[in-house]
């Protein structure tokens, strides 16, 4: 994967949720799923095979069935705005998976999203979106603070989703 493909310096940098270069805006929300080893399992296999997305309504056009490192993907919005990222990383261990798109050219923002599942020790379930991002096209200047409240409901809407797709048939989750 050449990092020059992509519109912007620290590709990968995702993986430390707390990470934000400078002139970047952060992002980091959190949501409780659920709780219990199918919950996880659930989760993580929606996360990957972009049922989440999906299911949220956001058009989403892969070039394969599941997220993993150079798989690309072109985000749309109500049909309107085309959003073309790359996988940049993707890992699946015993109490967390998750991966994180980069963007590319023609990409409103310019960034990187992470989305992360972890399952605690006492085994609840959660999911850490987290970006940095700044805007890239005009449209993306223009809205300002408005953008990022966009980019903030959208996060708060992926974990109420992937919520609901984790405890499908899940009794007390």
């Amino acid at each position: 994967m050449s990092s020059a493909d992509f519109t912007y310096d620290h590709v990968g940098a995702s993986r430390d949720p707390e990470f934000c270069p400078p002139g970047f805006h952060h992002l980091r929300e959190r949501t409780r799923l659920g709780e219990g080893e199918k919950v996880f399992r659930q989760a993580v296999d929606a996360l990957f095979s972009f049922e989440m997305h999906r299911e949220m309504g956001v058009g989403i056009d892969a070039s394969a069935d599941r997220a993993s490192p150079d798989v690309g993907v072109t985000v749309s919005l109500a049909g309107l705005v085309k959003a073309p990222c790359r996988v940049v990383w993707a890992a699946e261990e015993y109490r967390e998976a998750g991966w994180a798109y980069g963007t590319l050219a023609g990409h409103p923002e310019s960034g990187e999203e992470a989305f992360v599942v972890h399952r605690t020790g006492d085994g609840t379930v959660w999911l850490t979106v987290s970006a940095f991002s700044r805007p890239a096209r005009w449209y993306a200047r223009a809205g300002g603070p408005a953008t990022r409240s966009l980019q903030h409901a959208y996060a708060r809407r992926a974990g109420k989703t992937l919520r609901r797709l984790a405890t499908r048939g899940v009794e007390d989750a």
